[in-house]
């Protein structure tokens, strides 16, 4: 069965560059994110990996705990997160999950047939407080993944499940917002007292909430 948004995210314990990792323990209370790479010393994921220790700082103050997964053995990652060092100029700052046996890639659907029968495709799960699915976006092999689209879609999530509005086309952090549609004009009257750009009555804009 694929992993779809919405459905609770399978808990696993695995091994790790940080040791044991039981998924549900870890990610308590907070949001995180869990992404694959295909296997260890491929030039791609080397770069993502160190762009993501690169973002750690962001990730934290988002409240955001972030997770690799390889299906190569634990003893690998350690030459691996060299290399990356070297070659991105920066530490591997986050657990790097060992799923030798393939048992969390097969609970998250990240081998593909037809793409490789033993190999994770580049898969991004974004889990909430909740343990739900707020977001997946799968990679082709050849194809970086663009980890600051992550951050806008995080801050987005955050955002909206706090309050009652919805994030138009390439929003960013800052930007105007769109009122849910499940808020009646007269809610929205109490919520905005400085009122809305009607653009259609089912698209009103206004500031993005602060609080």
């Amino acid at each position: 069965m694929s992993i779809l948004i919405g459905d609770t995210a399978p808990d696993f314990t695995a091994d790790s560059s940080e040791g044991p990792i039981h998924f549900y323990d870890y990610i308590e209370g907070s949001w995180a994110v869990l992404f694959s790479h295909p296997k260890n010393y491929t030039p791609v994921c080397t770069t993502e990996l160190g762009f993501t220790a690169k973002l750690k700082p962001e990730f934290d103050k988002r409240g955001v705990k972030v997770l690799g997964l390889s299906v190569d053995k634990l003893e690998d990652h350690a030459g691996w997160a060299r290399d990356i060092e070297e070659t991105q100029g920066v530490a591997l700052n986050f657990p790097l999950l060992a799923d030798t046996d393939g048992s969390v890639a097969r609970k998250y659907d990240m081998i593909h047939p037809n793409a490789d029968n033993s190999l994770t495709v580049r898969s991004v799960f974004v889990i909430g407080p909740d343990k739900k699915v707020k977001l997946k976006i799968e990679y082709p092999a050849s194809t970086g993944r663009n980890f600051n689209e992550v951050l806008r879609v995080i801050d987005s999530l955050q955002l909206t499940a706090k309050h009652q509005v919805a994030t138009p086309v390439n929003w960013e952090n800052g930007d105007d917002v769109i009122i849910a549609g499940s808020v009646s004009n007269e809610a929205a009257k109490a919520k905005y007292p400085e009122g809305w750009k009607e653009l259609k009555p089912y698209l009103r804009v206004v500031p993005q909430p602060r609080d």
